[in-house]
C-alpha cells in the first residue's frame, strides 16, 4: 500500500517546505535536554507569548547558544572538559546537544535567560494587520 503524503491535497498550495520540516522533526528522536512549553496569557498591552524552558543543569551561559536559522529556533549546548579535575567516579557526563523548534511565520524571540539550571526563551507573535485585497478580474472576449 502506498503512503499518501499529508499535504498532497490540491487545495494546499505551497506547503511543500512544511511537509519536509514535519518529516525531519519526526525522525529526530533525541529527548535531551527535557523541556517545557508554556503559554503566557496576554496582558492588556501585549500579545500572547510562549516560553520554552530547557533543563540545562551544569551548563553556563558561555556553554549555550540560542539562535534563529530561517524559521527555526536552535539551542545548542557544549560543555568543556575540565582537564584540571581528577575524577574518581564520573556519573555526570559533559555532553553536547542541539534542540530545534520550528517557528511559525511571524514568531519572534524576545529574550533568553539562564537561572538555576533552567534556560527560558520567550517568544511572541505580534498581531498582523488584517489584509484584504480585491483582485480585479479582466475580461477577454
Amino acid at each position: 500500500m502506498s503512503r499518501m503524503p499529508p499535504f498532497s491535497s490540491p487545495l494546499l498550495l505551497g506547503f511543500d517546505a512544511m511537509e519536509k520540516t514535519i518529516e525531519r522533526l519526526a525522525k529526530s528522536g533525541d529527548s535531551y535536554p527535557p523541556y517545557n512549553i508554556e503559554r503566557i496569557h496576554a496582558s492588556e498591552t501585549g500579545a500572547e507569548r510562549l516560553r520554552i524552558t530547557l533543563a540545562v543543569a551544569g551548563f553556563c551561559d558561555e556553554d549555550l547558544e540560542v539562535l534563529t536559522e530561517e524559521s527555526q529556533l536552535v539551542v545548542r549546548g557544549k560543555q568543556r572538559d575540565d582537564a584540571e579535575r581528577d575524577y574518581i567516579h564520573r556519573g555526570i557526563a559533559a555532553r553536547q546537544f542541539q534542540r530545534t523548534f520550528v517557528l511559525a511565520d511571524g514568531m519572534r524571540v524576545i529574550a533568553a535567560e539562564l537561572k538555576n539550571g533552567l534556560l527560558s526563551i520567550d517568544l511572541d507573535r505580534p498581531q498582523p494587520e488584517r489584509l484584504v485585497r480585491k483582485i480585479n478580474i479582466s475580461v477577454k472576449d
